[in-house]
């Protein structure tokens, strides 16, 4: 039997979220380590679905808060070795490629701050992630003044010069 649930990622507005896939006890401590390394002072939790062994939802972070949001999310998931990060003060691009160069790492589902859902499947064996939605559809194409908004907003934050 396949049933497929949609589960909804809690966080606050202004906290960013990474979803991925490993396949190894040690991604908690090498996610740790890739985080702290590439941006100094980070605020972070993360969390990671074993799925063999005791079964255990393994965490870490630098903020208590995100990482006890990153443990409720990860069991409300519960898919197998799947893995989520929560960043507060940064955003994922800071830190995406050092992940996905992590050598456990399997796959990044997400990199967002919008509303998350995950589509996971669930058997008798376990479940697995089949998607995410990130966010809403569009609501048109861009024009001359969402041109002009977007490229304010880069420099704003200081993507762009």
């Amino acid at each position: 039997m396949l049933e497929l649930k949609s589960i909804n990622i809690k966080k606050p507005e202004d906290v960013n979220l990474i979803l991925g896939q490993s396949h190894f006890i040690k991604t908690v401590e090498d996610l740790y380590e890739v985080l702290v390394n590439n941006v100094p002072g980070i605020k972070f939790g993360l969390a990671f679905v074993e799925s063999s062994g005791a079964c255990k939802v393994r965490s870490e972070g630098t903020d208590p808060e995100l990482k006890k949001l990153a443990e409720v999310n990860a069991l409300e998931i519960g898919a197998g070795h799947c893995f989520i990060v929560f960043l507060k003060n940064s955003y994922p691009i800071n830190v995406l490629n050092a992940i996905k160069n992590i050598p456990e790492v399997c796959n990044i589902y997400c990199a967002t701050a919008n509303t998350a859902e995950v589509i996971v499947a669930e058997t008798e064996n376990g479940r697995g992630i089949m998607g995410v939605i990130d966010g809403a559809k569009p609501k048109g194409i861009e024009e001359a003044q969402d041109i002009v908004w977007r490229k304010e907003l880069l420099r704003k934050i200081g993507y762009k010069l």
